[in-house]
């Protein structure tokens, strides 16, 4: 009969944690962001640093950068600046209860 041989996933790997971010805040500042690492069951170095690293994403999300030829460019901006049609089924939608209110 074969025998089974059960194997443990392998642990995750850790980057090296060896560069060093230092800030200073009030106590305040602190005691609201103790509170909150406290609340996720974190560490408050850990919950400073996902907070931040999450913000900074955001940051450079919200940055969009593109090129277009002049001509390209010029009909962009008149799409832009031509005035919405309006659409019935948007506004028929827009008067209606939300379904939170039924």
């Amino acid at each position: 009969m074969p025998s089974t041989v059960r194997r443990e996933p392998p642990a995750p790997s850790r980057a090296r944690k060896d560069d060093i971010i230092q800030i200073r805040a009030s106590a305040e500042t602190k005691a609201i962001l103790n509170r909150a690492a406290a609340l996720r069951g974190q560490k408050l170095s850990e919950f400073m640093l996902e907070s931040a690293r999450r913000h900074a994403e955001e940051a450079l999300l919200d940055q969009r950068v593109f090129f277009l030829e002049p001509q390209a460019y010029d009909a962009f901006l008149a799409l832009l600046d031509a005035p919405t049609e309006p659409v019935p089924q948007l506004a028929k939608l827009m008067r209606g209860k939300a379904p939170w209110e039924a």
